[in-house]
């Protein structure tokens, strides 16, 4: 015959009140964020991959590509934000130095500043936060410099692991998906931020257009992957 084990009320009741008290203790806390990006599928694919579940924060990541000019990006994120009924815990623009002229590229920061919004800049692409993943880089370089470097950091990874002399190389797509996923396989994330601050504390002036190379996307990573302590901060004393 088998056991019945017993349990009085009051222990019953205790463990309820226990269970209860966890779940509290481990609500869903949601984080809505919204990227607005100059590029219309490179940027929005790559936070589009980020995990929706990080520690005790679910992000909500509404992601657009505009396509426009750096000032331009700026004012249609004040639209979009405004015109959204959703009310944003986070706020970022997310556009690059290329040719615009510097009155256009500072002006758009100072202009997102003023507007407390988050400007994820990079100068002069937004593939150097790629390449950060695989090396520092202080000098300045083009948008297909920074394509080949990234494609012979990615092969010399994919030679080294693979089991075949002849792997299938990698080739960089700037509309890609996959990137995130190729980042996190073969980069170092961390390495890239560490390497991004240190490219930063270089640069003392104002004249962003000037701090070339240079990139503020680990700001938004951070934030991304649960990392920000600014973020984490707001959150917990909104919530509390």
């Amino acid at each position: 015959m088998a056991n019945i084990i017993k349990i009085d009320n009051a222990v019953l009741k205790r463990q309820k009140r226990t269970e209860k008290k966890r779940k509290q203790n481990t609500k869903e806390v949601r984080v809505y964020f919204l990227i607005v990006c100059e590029g219309e599928k490179t940027e929005p694919n790559y936070f589009k991959s980020f995990k929706s579940n990080v520690k005790s924060f679910v992000y909500t990541i509404d992601t657009q590509g505009e396509g426009s000019n750096t000032k331009d990006l700026v004012k249609r994120t004040i639209k979009a934000r405004e015109n959204s009924s959703q009310k944003y815990d986070r706020v970022w623009t997310v556009f690059d130095r290329d040719s615009f002229s510097p009155d256009n590229f500072n002006g758009a920061i100072q202009l997102a500043n003023s507007q407390d919004i988050k400007v994820g800049w990079s100068n002069e692409a937004f593939e150097l936060w790629y390449l950060l993943h695989f090396q520092y880089r202080n000098t300045s370089m083009s948008r297909e410099d920074y394509r080949k470097a990234i494609e012979d950091e990615i092969n010399a990874r994919i030679a080294k692991e693979s089991k075949s002399k002849k792997p299938k190389k990698f080739e960089y797509k700037k509309n890609s998906t996959e990137m995130y996923n190729i980042l996190e396989k073969y980069g170092n994330q961390t390495q890239a931020i560490k390497w991004a601050e240190k490219l930063i504390a270089t640069h003392t002036c104002e004249n962003y257009a000037i701090h070339n190379p240079c990139t503020l996307i680990h700001l938004l990573v951070k934030e991304l992957i649960g990392e920000s302590e600014e973020l984490i901060k707001e959150i917990k004393d909104r919530d509390a």
